[in-house]
């Protein structure tokens, strides 16, 4: 099993700045892709960028040019730099890891509890 623990929201005006982290715990050699989905109120939860282990990237279009993910195998940790923030970026954001353990061929999506961006214009 793979535990995430996100940091990092709050609140912020159009146009500002945040970072967020996720740090991973657990299992963590069976880690592949991470990445980072937001959930507004009244709408689905959606994709807003991905990393895989080899480091490759992969955004949502609303946010590429001002968002960037970045990702230290290390520290297990993933970021989410996010740049030129908009009213519309305000959701809670949720880090997310998928994880297959060696030789079982299964797949499993871990969450993080969430953390809440606030984007006042």
């Amino acid at each position: 099993q793979v535990q995430l623990v996100e940091s990092g929201g709050g609140s912020v005006q159009a146009g500002g700045s945040l970072r967020l982290s996720c740090v991973a715990s657990g299992s963590l050699s069976s880690i592949r892709t991470m990445g980072w989905y937001r959930q507004a109120p009244g709408k689905q939860r959606e994709l807003v960028a991905t990393c895989t282990r080899g480091g490759t990237k992969n955004y949502a279009d609303s946010v590429k040019g001002r968002f960037t993910i970045s990702r230290d195998n290390n520290k297990s940790t993933v970021y989410l730099q996010m740049n030129s923030l908009k009213p519309e970026d305000a959701a809670v954001y949720y880090c997310n890891a998928e994880d297959s353990p060696y030789g079982t061929g299964l797949v499993h999506n871990n969450w993080g509890q969430g953390t809440q961006v606030t984007v006042s214009s």
